[in-house]
């Protein structure tokens, strides 16, 4: 309301998947009178990488450290595991697709192990991590017996005006089953698209990737300014 007051122009693709068409896609099944019934993804490209080499008789702190070693985490990797990240993305699209939530409102399961989130370091908090691999490496394995994986995903509720982040088991010919690396993966499911969500997927990460997002705002932008009032 007052982005059309004052004539001005706001942007912000790239703060959901990076240079991925997420918002303008939201945008675009909304202005073409779609309605949103569900919003679920894959965010974090740093779980994504997490979740995709958690397997076999890998134990999970094994491969923090691997992703810590690599770059995909933040330098304190509970930035990560705490879930936050996910569930502000979840609140931009739920905002987005016109509900009025606050980050308080979304249920979010931490990965940080509960003795673990007040320790001082993140160095400390590496050291400590393998003494808590037994419940979700048990998860894992339950989840691996039947055919499934674990992700970590983002969920808008749009028919019930909820939002929750949380680990989830899907079937291994699920889309969110098969990604690879650091990818995102979100999926629309709408009046529209009831039977079959429409899925974007692609690196969720990357400076280029960013960039991109970033400067097709630009040129939104300036298409925008150079239009007649």
């Amino acid at each position: 309301m007052l982005q059309r007051r004052s004539y001005t122009h706001y942007f912000y693709e790239a703060t959901v998947g990076a240079g991925l068409p997420i918002i303008s896609t939201l945008r675009g099944l909304l202005e073409t009178g779609d309605k949103i019934l569900q919003i679920e993804g894959i965010f974090s490209g740093t779980l994504s990488y997490i979740f995709n080499n958690f397997v076999g008789a890998r134990a999970f702190s094994d491969v923090v450290a691997e992703a810590k070693q690599a770059g995909y985490t933040e330098p304190d990797p509970r930035d990560d595991l705490s879930g936050t990240d996910v569930a502000r993305k979840v609140i931009i699209l739920a905002r987005e697709s016109g509900l009025k939530l606050e980050l308080s409102d979304i249920p979010v399961q931490s990965l940080v192990p509960e003795p673990l989130r007040a320790t001082a370091s993140a160095e400390e908090f590496m050291q400590q991590l393998p003494k808590f691999d037994e419940e979700l490496s048990k998860e894992r394995n339950d989840a691996e017996a039947v055919g499934e994986v674990l992700r970590y995903v983002g969920v808008v509720d749009a028919i019930n005006a909820r939002g929750r982040v949380e680990l989830r088991r899907y079937k291994k010919d699920h889309p969110f089953a098969q990604l690879s690396g650091s990818d995102n993966i979100i999926a629309f499911t709408t009046l529209r698209y009831k039977d079959q969500p429409l899925i974007v997927r692609g690196p969720g990460a990357g400076a280029q990737v960013t960039a991109g997002g970033i400067f097709s705002d630009l040129l939104r932008l300036a298409s925008y300014l150079g239009a007649p009032s």
